[in-house]
């Protein structure tokens, strides 16, 4: 039984000398495949006490963001679900100000403080904002963790700078570190750790064992014979085991299913009949089959008979479907429906009756510019849809591009996609793992940097590029970048030098999707696939660039020339009047 994350808790909240309990606290510890995908999350809000709506926004924003943040999707990172489920609380507090007397009186609004602890896998991610408080155990030590947004004025008087529902906009502070096992997590309001020493609180902890519920009794009980006149709540975490880096259930799934031997003409898997071989290559092989039930035709993937004793390549393999059922666009492939209990490993998709865009750009070696448009306007809506889930392509190129009897394009093969709520879950070397095919993968790939939404710009630029001339923009040069002096060595040769008529402004797109420095291309594949139909004005107002942009090398060769010629004739001249 693979290792979980499992925690210890202990909790407790007291109204104290006031009259009503504005604190409000709770966590959700989900059953798989929750668990490895989201974690377990801890949350603790303290409403104002000048406000009567204070304990009502306090609620709602723990009751909120345990239930919401489950909800999102599962492609997204931590960071991501917990940030738009907070920012959709805070404009939901702020609304309520604005329509009740805290418009007038802040003081009167609906405005708490927050702080909530996300554990996955082996790492523990802090969101917070006011002056709740979250702490590790370091020995006999607290270490605070998180940063109290007041301002303090005089010694009675202070006013919070941030806090949920005070503004429209959130600025929310957010933390991500390493755990072990064996840690501990504390989260407290201001009604206790203004009264109760940090010695006192490990040393309790550290006596009670496992029974952290007395611990946070004890905690409050001290605080309020320490004079605390506020509400008082503690929350006290401990981990007691972590599973492994890798161990996200849909990755497990290689563990519990060996793959099937490859199959002949007519063999039955799960209910389908395999009709014959489509596509094999080192990666996989891709057979037709038919689903014995509804006769619907469907590819079975395969895994590499190669390849089977890598456990990163079985991972990366069943991605894929796991990729195509949460997607849900046009230009992406689909899933088949899953009926029946699977007893092999493999992939079962939808068959596209078609050919690959590769196969078409060969019967078509000096396209239309509109044809192209065409089909990079569908080609860009396909990675939108990844790029909006938080997940890249990272292996876009023309063979993983299919073309139906209709015209429609679809993005196939998601084996290289990376995720990033599994990112968060692997080894940072396994992170910037080069996976896609090199003629097409962008140069911050081969630098180590890692990918990024203009990485897959990068290849539909390739992609564009290379129907329009029948070549790749730098030839082999990508492959061979290690630096950033080598990124610097990349020379973009313009479009409109292939002997085509190609508008300035076109071109200028091309250039820009394909500059070497990520930081200067499109931020979005959309945009892109807008200037190829659109004349950018920055493009149609650009003259032809200048010697030192289109061939830095020739450039300074020349410089260096010249300056050699001068050398030459100014020595000629002294040795001549000597």
């Amino acid at each position: 039984m693979p290792a979980q994350l499992r925690i210890t808790l202990g909790q407790y909240s007291d109204k104290g000398r006031k009259a009503a309990n504005q604190d409000f606290h709770g966590l959700c510890i989900p059953r798989e495949p929750q668990l490895s995908g989201k974690g377990i999350a801890i949350a603790l809000a303290d409403g104002i006490s000048s406000s009567d709506v204070g304990h009502i926004a306090s609620e709602s924003a723990v009751k909120g963001f345990l239930s919401d943040y489950y909800c999102t999707s599962d492609a997204w990172s931590v960071k991501r679900s917990a940030q738009r489920v907070l920012s959709a609380t805070n404009a939901w507090l702020h609304s309520q100000t604005q329509q009740s007397q805290g418009r007038y009186d802040k003081d009167k609004g609906y405005v708490c403080t927050f702080s909530a602890l996300i554990l996955k896998s082996t790492t523990a991610h802090l969101f917070h904002v006011g002056d709740t408080r979250i702490y590790r155990l370091q020995g006999h030590s607290l270490e605070q963790l998180t940063t109290d947004h007041r301002v303090i004025l005089a010694q009675d008087q202070s006013y919070l700078s941030r806090a949920m529902g005070i503004q429209p906009q959130l600025e929310l502070d957010y933390l991500a570190l390493p755990i072990e096992a064996h840690d501990i997590f504390l989260l407290a309001t201001d009604g206790v750790y203004e009264y109760v020493d940090p010695a006192f609180v490990s040393t309790l902890i550290r006596q009670c064992g496992d029974d952290l519920e007395q611990a946070a009794r004890a905690i409050v009980t001290e605080a309020l014979q320490r004079g605390s006149a506020d509400n008082l709540t503690v929350q006290i975490i401990r981990v007691d085991e972590l599973p492994a880096p890798e161990a996200a259930e849909v990755l497990q799934q290689s563990a519990h299913l060996a793959p099937p031997p490859l199959p002949d003409t007519g063999t039955v898997i799960d209910g389908y009949r395999i009709v014959r071989e489509l596509h094999a290559s080192f990666r996989s092989h891709l057979y037709l089959a038919q689903d014995t039930e509804t006769g619907q035709r469907l590819v079975v993937k395969i895994p590499s008979i190669d390849m089977r004793g890598d456990p990163a390549y079985l991972e990366r393999f069943l991605m894929e479907e796991w990729v195509a059922r949460r997607i849900d666009n046009t230009h992406v492939l689909k899933p088949f429906p899953q009926t029946r209990p699977r007893s092999a490993l493999y992939v079962a998709l939808e068959y596209i009756e078609g050919q690959t865009l590769a196969q078409w750009m060969s019967d078509h070696p000096a396209p239309e510019l509109a044809s192209v448009r065409d089909m990079i306007e569908q080609i860009a809506r396909g990675l939108q849809a990844f790029h909006r889930l938080e997940m890249l392509h990272q292996d876009l190129r023309p063979d993983n591009i299919m073309i139906d009897t209709q015209g429609t394009l679809k993005i196939i093969d998601f084996g290289a996609t990376r995720i990033a709520s599994l990112m968060e879950s692997l080894p940072e070397e396994a992170r910037n793992e080069v996976l896609g095919t090199v003629q097409y993968s962008a140069p911050e790939y081969f630098v180590g940097e890692g990918g990024s939404i203009r990485s897959d710009v990068y290849a539909l630029g390739v992609i564009t590029y290379q129907m329009l001339t029948g070549r790749l923009p730098y030839g082999t040069l990508v492959a061979r970048v290690r630096t950033r002096t080598d990124l610097r060595k990349l020379v973009y040769t313009p479009v409109r030098d292939h002997d085509r008529r190609i508008p300035i402004w076109v071109d200028g797109a091309l250039r820009k999707a394909l500059s070497p420095d990520p930081l200067q291309r499109y931020d979005e594949a959309a945009e892109l696939a807008y200037d190829l139909r659109h004349p950018n004005r920055e493009f149609l107002s650009r003259r032809h660039p200048p010697l030192i942009e289109r061939n830095p090398v020739a450039f300074w060769k020349s410089v260096s020339f010249t300056l050699l010629v001068l050398f030459l004739v100014v020595l000629g001249w002294h040795l001549a009047h000597r």
